[in-house]
């Protein structure tokens, strides 16, 4: 749980998007089985960046 408030927080603060949203994603992420923080910050980052 703390690898996705990490994960959350650290996409929040460099993109400014809406914290619902990224939270969503990256619980998605975190039960598909991607437990670690960087990873899953990463994902997100590029998530964002795609779309």
């Amino acid at each position: 749980m703390e690898a996705q408030k990490i994960a959350v927080d650290a996409i929040v603060a460099l993109t400014d998007c809406d914290r619902d949203a990224v939270t969503s994603f990256i619980r998605s992420l975190y039960l598909a089985g991607v437990k670690d923080p960087k990873r899953l910050t990463f994902k997100g980052l590029q998530a964002i960046a795609r779309g």
